[in-house]
């Protein structure tokens, strides 16, 4: 069968395969073994791109195979562009370590997609982006958090009345006025980090998203 599948990473298995790390709305968060031609097309695989590829079950694994991927999306708003790029990394190395294998569903998945093809086609103010989509998806993963609930998280023990103020505006503001929200490059960091934390508490796992470093020096 051919099924739509969203890239969170690939790790290199062998020096012809590619074991695939994904979600779809079929299996939820999978992964895939990939072979390789001999001029494989590694930019098809880079985090949160969109591809269609048709899945050969296999009995005797759980690995199974996906072949004949192509893009359904060109995703050139966000391939062109280091900033939007530095954010794919961040977005989807935070829903890998996040979701469990078997995680996700319809809505789920076409959240995901939805949230990529509005990042590709933003021409400005995208800065706050990846603060809204983790936002989102504690909503999407069925914690709803409130104000009272992410300030514990939000940094110091003493949290500014402004940053009380960014993240109520963060939490219920539409989109649009989400991204207009002035901040700094410090305060985006602290957000974010404080949102991590506040995933590792209610999924009882540590979060280690090594690509928050390069989150970091893009708004320093």
């Amino acid at each position: 069968m051919t099924s739509s599948l969203i890239v969170l990473s690939a790790t290199k298995f062998g020096d012809s395969s590619l074991v695939l790390h994904t979600i779809s709305r079929e299996w939820g968060k999978r992964s895939f073994m990939v072979r390789l031609g001999k001029k494989p097309r590694m930019a098809l695989y880079l985090p949160l791109n969109i591809i269609e590829a048709e899945i050969v079950e296999n009995p005797k694994s759980s690995l199974w195979t996906a072949r004949k991927a192509i893009a359904s999306e060109a995703l050139t708003g966000i391939r062109n562009n280091i900033y939007k790029n530095t954010m794919t990394l961040f977005m989807s190395e935070v829903l890998f370590r996040t979701m469990k294998d078997g995680d996700g569903d319809d809505a789920l998945f076409d959240w995901c997609r939805s949230s990529i093809m509005t990042l590709n086609a933003l021409e400005a103010d995208f800065s706050n982006f990846p603060i809204r989509f983790v936002l989102e998806l504690t909503a999407r993963l069925g914690f709803s958090p409130t104000l009272t609930d992410i300030l514990p998280f939000a940094g110091d023990a003493d949290v500014s009345a402004n940053r009380v103020e960014i993240l109520r505006t963060l939490l219920e503001a539409p989109f649009a006025e989400a991204m207009l929200i002035p901040l700094s490059g410090a305060e985006r960091n602290a957000i974010a980090e404080g949102l991590l934390r506040y995933l590792e508490f209610h999924t009882e796992s540590s979060i280690n998203v090594r690509s928050l470093k390069v989150l970091r020096e893009l708004y320093a």
